[in-house]
């Protein structure tokens, strides 16, 4: 039969329950605070990694537009170079057809040459026209020399045509024209401008392509040609 326990003994079972009881409440706090070590590892990672995303979407946001931004600023200087280049390059066509007006303003100035060139032009305006009757229009100061060329033209119609042709010439072209002749048939439905300012307009948008790539070299960007 037991007896009862003195009280060294309770003490003693009591020091072992505190102990155990002390030794529990240790171990829980120790899971505990693995625990939350561990979820709060967890949280700074997720909390590190969100930041880290949104670090990386900023940046690559601010890269994408220093790029859209640098595109902006090559395309700007380009164009600004290709423009500036092609307006250099119509300066100098304008330069070059410039010099051929001088140069056929030059041929007005020479009667014998002049009056040449008028006769031929004449001849190929009747030819064109091809009526009874024709208006010859020119400068008021080559009113003689139209006068004279357009005599010989008239014979040179008849030697191939076989027909005559009754013209009248009339000094009503600008004086500050380059020359040249305006023909108006007598029906006035066919006017016919053999001017010469005329005729190097023409020259111009008929050559223009040629002089060009003769000046520049051929266009690159160009994929069709005649």
């Amino acid at each position: 039969m037991s007896r009862p326990m003195n009280d060294d003994e309770v003490l003693n079972e009591m020091n072992k329950m505190v102990a155990f009881i002390k030794q529990e409440a240790m171990e829980k706090a120790r899971e505990i605070r693995v625990k939350a070590d561990e979820e709060f590892a967890i949280e700074k990672a997720k909390l590190v990694k969100q930041e880290q995303q949104a670090i990386d979407a900023q940046y690559e946001k601010k890269r994408k537009g220093a790029e859209v931004a640098q595109k902006i600023a090559q395309s700007t200087l380009t164009n600004k170079s290709r423009l500036k280049l092609l307006h250099r390059r119509e300066e100098h066509l304008q330069e070059l057809f410039s010099s051929t007006r001088s140069l056929a303003a030059e041929l007005a100035k020479d009667d014998s040459r002049y009056v040449q060139f008028l006769d031929g032009v004449i001849v190929q305006g009747f030819l064109q026209v091809y009526e009874p009757s024709v208006t010859v229009h020119c400068r008021r100061r080559d009113t003689s020399l139209a006068q004279q060329a357009a005599e010989s033209a008239a014979a040179t119609f008849k030697a191939l045509s076989g027909r005559e042709i009754k013209f009248d010439v009339e000094g009503s072209l600008p004086d500050d024209s380059a020359g040249g002749v305006k023909l108006v048939s007598g029906s006035k439905r066919i006017t016919l401008d053999n001017t010469l300012d005329e005729r190097l307009r023409l020259l111009e948008d008929r050559m223009l392509p040629e002089i060009r790539t003769e000046l520049f070299g051929p266009n690159e960007n160009r994929k069709f040609f005649n």
